[in-house]
């Protein structure tokens, strides 16, 4: 079924989305619950319309964004015609309010309200669900939580969220990686969203039965290819349009902005490219790090940085993601009144090389955790192949994987080591963690919630405090290895 495409609407979500007002720094925090609507829309890309997934806030505007000493105090309508369950990405909520479908926390029905309220930690995030491959329909939107101190830097607020959009419905794009049918991948998607409490493996990347189309590859010098872009989507979308009809984001002449990038694509890893301008990354995943300059940036899949500029004159700005392995690109333009606007090829001259860890070396965070030993170490072994279409940790397929046992309070390290010919961005739920080694090479890096780890033996390792008892899942941030095998619960003694 297509609904209604009404351009009015499209415009005015494209704004909602990438330029948020100023408001005073000290708020009051309300007593009433914000009203968020998992809903569906009508979304035209190129001048062909498609049914999508919306996550609309309160005020009408994709998403919600919360001012300091707001408590996340919402009430998740789900209008989606189905059951839903949205994840709070990168925020730090008891384990029941985290959105993930335990058999403790289950899906929404149609027509029913989940409330929550904790309290929410500042910066960079957002929220997509974790049902089936709702994601990849765009159920996704921007989470902001501002602090006093953005508010006192007097900066433009401006949100680029990513997407890659198919017009292929989900299950069907599962279904060409696996070699079934959508309707057989769609039962498959269920009876992973349906699972019980995990159970040992039972089964090896050579007993899957699955098999898949040939991906992508890049060859990196070595003679052997490095996967890349398991699907070839229909377009590339930055705050729900394409190049060809951009957002237009009206800024001041040498205007002081923060731009608050959001890769929400649900299998596509970006370069970020300022063109002309300059600008310093001074957060990633929302949590601050010393100030690293540059105009061309990497950023996985789930990642978010953050990124000060400076304008240095009057003109138009274009600020563009290229897909790594491709031409494809999507942007914004930044553009002060009067500005003259021409137009922006949605192919690059060159295909874009493989995101990287090159930013991730050069990240250094302003609130480091805690110098201290580890209690537990663990290694982590990434795997899996094109070929059949499988992807497992430490040779385990979710969901019948052993979960890691923790218990509070503990300092826990985990070495991720990749044995597969493609990189995966892996994120832990419930948990900000930091990155202390990038294949083998000790550092002080980022604290985040998502990190890159690349192919062919690449390793990470990450640290962080066992604070936050409950059952938390850990998975590679491609939406299609996630519902393959790429996922494990990390869950605290004492919870059932």
């Amino acid at each position: 079924m297509n609904l209604p495409t009404s351009r009015r609407w499209l415009l005015a979500s494209g704004a909602a989305l990438g330029a948020v007002p100023l408001l005073p720094a000290t708020v009051r925090a309300e007593t009433a619950p914000k009203r968020l609507v998992a809903g569906t829309g009508s979304l035209e890309v190129d001048g062909k319309p498609a049914r999508v997934f919306r996550l609309t806030g309160p005020d009408g505007r994709p998403g919600i964004t919360l001012e300091p000493g707001e408590r996340f105090a919402v009430d998740l309508v789900n209008q989606a015609g189905g059951r839903t369950i949205i994840h709070w990405h990168g925020q730090l909520p008891p384990w029941t309010d985290d959105g993930f479908p335990w058999p403790q926390t289950p899906p929404i029905a149609p027509g029913a309200t989940k409330s929550y309220d904790f309290a929410p930690i500042p910066g960079t995030f957002w929220m997509h669900s974790h049902q089936g491959l709702q994601e990849q329909g765009l159920m996704a939107a921007p989470l902001i939580v501002r602090d006093a101190a953005e508010l006192r830097e007097d900066r433009q607020d401006i949100v680029l969220l990513l997407h890659d959009f198919s017009f292929r419905a989900p299950d069907e794009l599962l279904a060409g990686l696996i070699r079934t049918t959508p309707e057989q991948a769609h039962a498959m998607a269920r009876q992973i969203e349906n699972l019980s409490s995990p159970q040992p493996p039972s089964r090896s990347a050579g007993q899957s039965g699955m098999t898949a189309m040939p991906m992508n590859g890049m060859h990196m010098g070595s003679g052997m290819a490095m996967d890349l872009n398991d699907i070839a989507y229909d377009a590339y979308l930055a705050n729900d349009r394409t190049l060809s009809d951009p957002e237009i984001v009206r800024v001041g002449k040498g205007g002081r902005l923060r731009l608050r990038i959001i890769n929400g694509a649900s299998a596509s890893q970006f370069w970020i490219d300022l063109g002309s301008l300059a600008g310093r990354v001074v957060a990633a995943d929302g949590h601050p790090v010393h100030p690293v300059p540059g105009s061309r940036f990497p950023i996985a899949i789930a990642q978010r940085l953050d990124i000060l500029i400076d304008l240095p004159r009057h003109g138009a700005f274009p600020v563009l993601a290229q897909v790594e392995g491709r031409r494809d690109r999507a942007g914004i333009v930044l553009a002060t009144q009067g500005a003259r606007i021409g137009r922006i090829a949605a192919l690059a001259p060159h295909p874009a090389k493989p995101v990287d860890n090159t930013l991730e070396a050069r990240l250094s965070a302003m609130r480091p955790i805690r110098p201290r030993r580890p209690d537990r170490v663990h290694r982590i072994v990434l795997s899996g192949r094109m070929t059949p279409f499988a992807w497992a940790l430490n040779g385990q397929y979710w969901p019948k994987i052993e979960p890691l046992m923790l218990t509070k309070g503990q300092r826990v390290e985990i070495e991720l080591v990749n044995r597969s010919m493609m990189a995966h961005p892996m994120h832990l739920h419930g948990h900000a963690f930091q990155v202390i080694a990038l294949d083998g090479k000790p550092i002080a890096g980022a604290v985040r919630d998502t990190v890159l780890v690349q192919p062919r033996m690449g390793s990470v390792r990450i640290a962080f405090d066992a604070d936050n008892p409950g059952r938390w899942a850990f998975h590679c941030h491609n939406l299609y290895h996630m519902m393959t095998g790429m996922m494990m619960e990390f869950r605290y003694h004492g919870i059932v």
